[in-house]
């Protein structure tokens, strides 16, 4: 266990390997209880949610929910964040706990400068616990819990139900893992009962217990940010690699500065490291080229499913090309790595 943004978190129950496998052959459990959730709502929510984020909420439809960003006018990321759709007068945006009350603030800094009274803007974290149940086996382990089977609940919609006959919960078929799975919000007097339905239901299909440690090495293998790595309030989504994500077509904070990087490049990118010789890389190490600086690890770790070390790195934008192969320092010796598409791991 370890302190993290005021809670005690999880880095591992039975080992970062064994969990990591257990998610990719089978099922993890994970608690993630330490997300943040705020609510938008009101007459104005959807002018007001489509103005803070950086994608199109018009794209999605009630009961869906849909990956952004929420940028500061500079274009620097104030977090990444997944927003469920309830209906038009109604969103949930998840965001980092680390970045919730930032967040929060933030958000009621531009329903002032933009005048959207009419918007409700609250901070439910301390109304949800969540819980992700990650893998291929995930639809087995829930099933029997579940009032839908959920395999009817798509990709990236949720369903508002009941869970073992009495629990009320909203249950998104999303994840931070690539794998299948699920991401449960629910009373948190609910999730202790919740947890021990969930490990028994599972435990024909395999299920274990994950920490943190896993849930890292398996969203690094996916190519996924992590807030505080690949994403920052100096990092613009042009240059952490996410400008899909990124909707022109409409008005947001940071909107000229992002087109700006989008149409003229930026001076660093971020990309994929495959070590070539011996050596786990980790955040902060110098990357060269010909004994010269050119970046910097961003996220860096021995792959569990690779067997190889892997990390993400932001480098000058000459050096970004699939096959470059550049160094790592690690600890004073310089390591061959090769430059690579992500992700990472493919089934």
């Amino acid at each position: 266990m370890v302190p993290f943004a005021g809670w005690e978190m999880p880095v591992q129950y039975s080992g970062v390997i064994d969990e990591h496998k257990a998610v990719r052959s089978a099922c993890g459990l994970f608690d993630v209880s330490h997300m943040g959730e705020i609510e938008i709502s009101g007459d104005s929510a959807i002018d007001f949610v489509q103005f803070i984020m950086t994608n199109d909420i018009e794209r999605i439809a009630d009961g869906q929910c849909q990956y952004t960003l929420l940028c500061r006018e500079d274009g620097g990321v104030v977090d990444d964040t997944i927003v469920y759709k309830f209906n038009i007068d109604r969103y949930l945006f998840v965001v980092n706990a680390s970045n919730k009350d930032k967040v929060f603030d933030w958000m009621q800094q531009v329903q002032a400068k933009e005048k959207f009274p009419d918007v409700s803007i609250e901070d439910l974290s301390a109304s949800y616990a969540q819980i992700a149940v990650q893998g291929p086996k995930a639809i087995d382990a829930l099933r029997p819990l579940l009032d839908v089977d959920p395999a009817d609940i798509r990709h990236f919609h949720f369903h508002l139900g009941l869970l073992a006959g009495e629990i009320e919960a909203i249950v998104s078929r999303t994840g931070y893992t690539g794998e299948d799975g699920f991401e449960i919000y629910l009373d948190p007097a609910d999730a202790p009962a919740l947890w021990k339905a969930l490990t028994d239901s599972g435990m024909p299909h395999g299920i274990r217990p994950a920490g943190l440690g896993a849930r890292d090495t398996l969203r690094l293998e996916m190519g996924y940010p992590l807030y505080g790595h690949e994403l920052a309030d100096d990092i613009t989504p042009i240059e952490a690699g996410l400008g899909k994500y990124v909707r022109f077509s409409k008005d947001f904070p940071g909107k000229e500065v992002l087109e700006k990087q989008s149409r003229e490049g930026t001076s660093k990118a971020l990309v994929g490291l495959k070590m070539l010789d011996a050596g786990i890389p980790r955040q902060g190490y110098e990357v060269q080229s010909g004994g010269k600086t050119i970046g910097q690890v961003a996220s860096g770790t021995m792959s569990p499913s690779l067997e190889v070390g892997i990390a993400t790195a932001f480098v000058k934008p000459e050096f970004k090309a699939a096959g470059s192969t550049v160094e790592v320092v690690i600890r004073g010796r310089a390591a061959k790595a090769e430059v690579v598409p992500l992700p990472f791991y493919k089934k």
